[in-house]
């Protein structure tokens, strides 16, 4: 069996030493992005991205555009964890929300409130990437800020399609990350 593809169809990013690869990455002020870590980096006029401090539960975005981080609240307890999530959505309209993480239904939820919460187990030792870049099924990349999602079925399809696959260590994965959100709705 031969495979083959068209090489032409995909970028050509310069990655050689001395190259511009950076250039179209700089600060609001104009300033070396990486000595400012509270800042937002306007990257290629696409995309809005918020440097993570170590005050935030989560800092990142997906495709559609939509960027933001996650602090606890001030009036935020371990039994009552409370976060604030800013950022700029899909229309690069600036947004901020407040909520209860023991008030996500994880049936309908959005890709802000499940990645506060996945913030929150890492951020207690209960919840491990295992070297991926996210815990959540696959899908979540594509969600908007409004969008709800039903993240029980999509956990229990991305099961079902890791094991017709062959693929039983990212199912496990799957299925470990699923009970360890469930967990942290079971009351005592």
């Amino acid at each position: 069996m031969n495979i083959t593809f068209n090489a032409n169809s995909f970028a050509n990013i310069p990655r050689t030493k001395g190259s511009n690869y950076n250039k179209n990455i700089s600060s609001p002020d104009n300033k070396d992005f990486n000595t400012n870590k509270n800042q937002s980096v306007d990257v290629g006029k696409n995309h809005i991205v918020y440097m993570k401090t170590d005050d935030m539960l989560y800092s990142g975005g997906n495709s559609t555009g939509l960027s933001f981080t996650v602090k606890y609240a001030e009036n935020s307890s371990k039994e009552n964890p409370v976060v604030i999530a800013k950022g700029i959505d899909e229309n690069k309209n600036e947004f901020e929300q407040t909520f209860n993480l023991n008030d996500i239904d994880m049936t309908n939820a959005s890709t802000v409130e499940m990645k506060a919460l996945e913030g929150h187990l890492e951020a207690s030792l209960k919840l491990d990437r295992q070297g991926s870049l996210s815990t959540l099924p696959m899908g979540t990349g594509r969600m908007k800020l409004s969008d709800k999602r039903d993240f029980v079925s999509m956990f229990e399809d991305s099961i079902k399609e890791q094991i017709t696959l062959g693929q039983y260590d990212v199912a496990m994965r799957y299925k470990r990350n699923l009970n360890i959100f469930s967990d942290f709705f079971k009351k005592e």
